[in-house]
């Protein structure tokens, strides 16, 4: 199971759907249940962001018996015009905290294995 981050109030700098993608990019395997649970959102809410990347070409996913594998595409540019020219992968870049930040053996981060598979 995912470990829940502290609760917050007010505003935030991160987007739902930015969320929701870093948390597919740090696991392309993760449960719907566990991005809820990161993200402090309900499953629907994510399966609705996850029906919006996927329809504008962010992410895709198969499905291997009960469980879904995600693809995102790392360098489709983002929407708004403020970031013209930056990509996905750039964004991720930010996001995705390096493994040794969650106590997991030294080596290679996240976002340096999404960058990598690109």
């Amino acid at each position: 199971m995912v470990e829940l981050p502290e609760s917050h109030s007010g505003w935030t700098f991160v987007t739902n759907h930015a969320r929701v993608l870093a948390a597919i990019a740090d696991n392309p395997n993760v449960r719907i249940r566990d991005i809820a649970a990161h993200c402090r959102l309900t499953e629907r809410a994510v399966q609705r962001i996850i029906s919006d990347l996927e329809q504008d070409g962010y992410l895709s996913h198969t499905r291997d018996g009960r469980s879904n594998t995600y693809r995102i595409e790392p360098d489709k540019v983002l929407r708004h015009p403020a970031e013209a020219g930056l990509t996905v992968a750039a964004l991720l870049s930010l996001l995705v905290q390096d493994e040794t930040d969650h106590g997991r053996s030294v080596g290679t981060s996240s976002a340096a294995r999404f960058s990598a598979a690109r």
